[in-house]
């Protein structure tokens, strides 16, 4: 009886070895098997086109010599936009223009001329070719200093009850 105990004692001991070190062994492959499915992971995210990071967008700057660039006035700090426009319906600009409205389908820029004529104002509708979009100026002037005055009786008027009418000079 005593052989018999210490040969199932030596065979318990044997499987208890084999047992850990086969457990261990799996162990290990499966860690290794992990790191490698998270670098395989980690090189496909690195390959998409989707950025990580998001980086601000920034409008390229538009040089010119200094022949070309015209400088309109802004000692009285009111801001005007520079547009190079075409005259779509109307008698003609001039320098400065007051827009009132921005449209980007012509018939919704005739209506509101058509409101600003019988309003009494010598409405015009020019075409921004860049953007695709007609403007609707209510008058235009020579002088920047007009067109402000202009553009202050307009705002808060029942053709601009937003207030937001705007300057344009028409860089031909």
């Amino acid at each position: 009886m005593k052989k018999y105990m210490v040969v199932c004692a030596g065979l318990s001991l044997a499987l208890a070895f084999a047992s850990c070190g086969k457990s261990s062994e799996s162990a290990y492959k499966k860690a290794y098997e992990k790191a490698k499915s998270q670098e395989a992971a980690q090189r496909v995210a690195e390959n998409t086109d989707a950025p990580q990071v998001q980086t601000p967008v920034v409008a390229p700057v538009q040089t010119r010599p200094a022949t070309q660039t015209r400088v309109v006035d802004n000692t009285d700090n009111v801001s005007v936009r520079q547009e190079k426009v075409l005259l779509v319906n109307g008698a003609g600009l001039k320098n400065f223009s007051v827009v009132v409205g921005s449209f980007g389908l012509l018939t919704n820029a005739e209506g509101l001329q058509q409101q600003l004529r019988d309003g009494g104002y010598n409405a015009q509708i020019v075409k921004n070719e860049s953007n695709n979009m007609y403007r609707v100026v209510a008058t235009t002037f020579d002088n920047k200093a007009d067109a402000v005055n202009s553009r202050d009786q307009i705002r808060g008027s029942k053709f601009n009850p937003k207030g937001d009418a705007w300057l344009l000079y028409n860089m031909q």
